[in-house]
């Protein structure tokens, strides 16, 4: 089947809200389905995180959300890339063993490169192991100050470095904060009963998900997301077999969700739909290829000085057409919107319209300015 790329637009709206299928049946129930529907999302900054979740569950607030995190339906932690992620708590460990490994391989260069001993590192470990036992968490600077008192040197970025090296071997995972802090868990406490599938169903486990949440999109999307070989990338595909669907986009070959395509794709123009993303959502980070989203004279709108950080967007019909900026007062969210493409007085109607899903989100009064 060869697909236009409205029709791509259209279906990846479909995968990003979770919809059974192309006539938009169904919506997640709650934080655990949305991030097993989604594998992982990006949560390097937690508000943008947690915005991710409420821009997937209409009616949830961001309380609602943590109150799901402590009842462990995920949990944060580096599965792949070297960056946090949102992950499903049962699938933390496997996660790490099959993507996070390949950061890890990278370790002793930084270890030099900060000047950290590798009988250092693993002092720190076991500092950190013991200190946490028996259903300990601490914040993250609670942490640093246990492995100062015992004489390890956490200044710079070497603190930092010891606790998300500890993650990445499965050691911590990161709990909901305490505070404003992030707080560190022993993850085999926080997750008694991991899923352990074998090597091979982790990657038909993990190339489903990406697919159904981001799809259609290609293989090399998919090993970008994921950081693994060209190989287990095929070979993930392979395993998930019949679950995934191939169409191709101006010849070039595509995969999606099989369910996806038991209606109609949209047609072009079909899908009219305004929502407003957190910048690091995975709308945007779950493709290395994004022209289809975003317009090349929009790009350093979004990520100005192409530092990896993104701001926050208002999508319409899969195309992001301005970006946002929040500022919250005690009862009141002052939302900043810059258009990207002429918005007029309807456009602009909808858009603010969308703002009201984000308001009751954050337990606000939305104010939304124009230029």
């Amino acid at each position: 089947m060869e697909l236009t790329p409205q029709q791509v637009l259209g279906l990846r709206m479909s995968s990003l809200l979770l919809r059974a299928s192309a006539g938009g049946a169904g919506r997640a129930a709650g934080v655990a389905e949305v991030v097993t529907w989604l594998g992982a999302m990006q949560a390097q900054d937690l508000a943008s995180g947690l915005w991710s979740f409420g821009a997937r569950l209409p009616g949830y607030t961001a309380a609602d959300v943590t109150a799901a995190l402590e009842r462990r339906e995920a949990l944060r932690t580096w599965p792949m890339r070297g960056t946090i992620h949102f992950v499903p708590s049962r699938d933390a460990r496997w996660m790490l063993e099959l993507m996070g490994v390949r950061v890890l391989n990278g370790a002793a260069r930084r270890h030099e490169q900060l000047g950290l001993l590798e009988e250092t590192v693993v002092e720190a470990m076991e500092v950190l192991g013991s200190a946490l036992a028996g259903g300990g968490r601490l914040s993250r600077s609670e942490c640093l100050a246990v492995l100062a008192g015992k004489g390890i040197d956490t200044s710079g970025q070497r603190g930092y470095h010891l606790l998300c090296y500890a993650s990445q071997r499965g050691l911590l995972c990161i709990a909901p904060n305490i505070g404003n802090e992030q707080s560190f868990v022993l993850l085999d406490e926080w997750v008694p009963d991991p899923h352990r599938p074998e090597r091979d169903e982790a990657l038909g486990i993990v190339a489903l998900r990406y697919f159904r949440g981001r799809g259609p999109t290609t293989r090399h999307d998919f090993a970008g997301w994921t950081g693994l070989t060209a190989a287990d990338a095929k070979r993930g595909i392979a395993v998930a077999g019949d679950a995934l669907a191939r169409v191709t986009v101006h010849g070039v070959e595509t995969y999606l969700d099989a369910t996806l395509l038991d209606t109609a794709p949209p047609p072009a123009g079909d899908d009219d739909e305004v929502l407003v993303l957190p910048g690091f959502d995975e709308y945007l980070l779950g493709y290395k290829d994004r022209s289809l989203m975003v317009a090349d004279e929009h790009k350093a709108a979004i990520t100005p000085g192409n530092n990896g950080v993104f701001r926050s967007t208002v999508v319409r019909a899969g195309r992001v057409v301005a970006t946002w900026k929040r500022t919250l007062a005690k009862s009141r969210v002052r939302i900043a919107v810059q258009p990207l493409v002429p918005l007029h007085r309807s456009d602009r109607a909808e858009v603010e319209q969308a703002f009201e899903q984000y308001a009751r989100f954050v337990e606000c009064t939305p104010e939304v300015r124009w230029p």
